[in-house]
């Protein structure tokens, strides 16, 4: 019975302790991103077609060659769908509250706001509809970098560990290597 009575508190502090770690708290000079939690959803923005002949298809196996996740640079993935649209790199405060977030790759052309057909110019504000990360839809940005390209939604397993990550938006053709 003593040891019962003793292992709860035990416990209860590991338990607590546990809950406040976090292996995603690495942040970087270029991105904040790493430190927002991925919000992966199957749902495709309005607008957006599939690409009429992307180079990796549905099933493909590939490697991942981007590093805009922690344990994604190097992760093994299967694309899910591909499409042919705006690429956008972009800088924005999540509405959270949470720190801004430097040259976040990527958001496409279907999730800013009013954005039409027209491709962006670098320095363009804008509002972002995309909420694959925490605080992102909504948040005001600013457009760093701009490219007419085929997208990919991918799931794959994190390099370093971590949980599986499912329907990750966007990864460009350039980011992506066919697995053997």
């Amino acid at each position: 019975m003593k040891w019962k009575l003793l292992s709860l508190p035990i416990l209860s502090a590991a338990l607590i302790m546990g809950g406040c770690s976090s292996t995603d708290d690495k942040e970087t000079e270029d991105s904040a991103s790493e430190s927002h939690m991925h919000t992966g959803t199957s749902e495709i923005p309005e607008g957006l077609e599939l690409a009429a002949n992307p180079k990796y298809i549905e099933g493909s196996q590939v490697t991942i060659l981007a590093d805009h996740m922690e344990g994604m640079d190097g992760a093994e993935g299967t694309v899910l769908s591909a499409y042919d649209t705006t690429a956008y790199e972009v800088s924005y405060t999540p509405v959270d509250g949470g720190e801004k977030v430097n040259n976040h790759k990527w958001v496409v052309q279907e999730e800013i706001k009013n954005a039409g057909d027209e491709k962006l110019a670098p320095g363009t504000e804008v509002t972002l509809e995309a909420d694959h990360m925490e605080g992102m839809k909504g948040a005001e940005a600013v457009i760093d970098a701009a490219k007419e390209t085929t997208v990919y939604i991918v799931d794959y397993t994190p390099t370093n560990g971590g949980k599986k990550v499912t329907d990750h938006k966007w990864l460009t053709e350039d980011e992506l290597e066919a697995r053997e």
